[in-house]
């Protein structure tokens, strides 16, 4: 039985990049893989956009309604066999999708490697991630660092430059002047406490 994998970082910290290369590493060896990312995922399109410059045209834009193991056997049976499936921006797709994924790992013997966030910028769970942390056969912490050196575990919005601490949860990276930073806790506490200083 293949599994459902769930490797898991703070922004910035090469996922999409670690996916390019495990779809580099498949091929090289004349396997056959497919890449997913949800449509609510705007950054870069149709495309995985790595931040060292690299990107690759995706095989499946999942809508939020979308049934994946359908979607997926309708690939398969259009394509052929797959050998990995391989999933961005995961924590953007539904619970039931999730339990679609693990249902391919297990029925269909795909191994199946899913790469995102586990928090948002409040420190709030997604959806999709919360549901892999439950369903997925391993777990793979993607480290990064904060700008003071130590290790970063949450992520920082800002919006112009400067931290925010409230919005929608969803907000796509270089769109509306958004950036996210890897931050260490206390670094995110401290930017937190600034930020509602300056809004008193």
């Amino acid at each position: 039985m293949s599994k459902l994998y769930f490797r898991y970082g703070a922004m910035n910290c090469g996922k999409s990049t670690n996916l390019l290369q495990v779809a580099h590493n498949y091929e090289e060896r004349g396997m056959r893989i497919i890449i997913i990312k949800p449509y609510t995922d705007t950054k870069g399109g149709n495309k995985i956009v790595s931040r060292l410059g690299i990107s690759r045209e995706v095989d499946m834009l999942l809508d939020k309604d979308e049934n994946v193991y359908e979607e997926v056997e309708k690939y398969i049976d259009k394509n052929g066999n797959l050998d990995c499936i391989l999933v961005d921006e995961v924590q953007f797709l539904k619970r039931d999708q999730i339990d679609q994924l693990f249902k391919i790992a297990v029925i269909k013997d795909i191994p199946t490697i899913c790469y995102g966030l586990r928090t948002d910028f409040q420190m709030n769970g997604f959806e999709g991630s919360e549901r892999l942390l439950l369903l997925a056969h391993s777990l793979e912490e993607l480290k990064t660092i904060c700008n003071c050196g130590k290790k970063a575990l949450v992520n920082g919005r800002k919006i112009n430059g400067k931290f925010v601490f409230e919005g929608k949860q969803v907000a796509i990276d270089k769109e509306d002047n958004i950036d996210y930073e890897a931050l260490c806790p206390k670094c995110y506490f401290e930017n937190k406490m600034q930020h509602e200083n300056e809004v008193k």
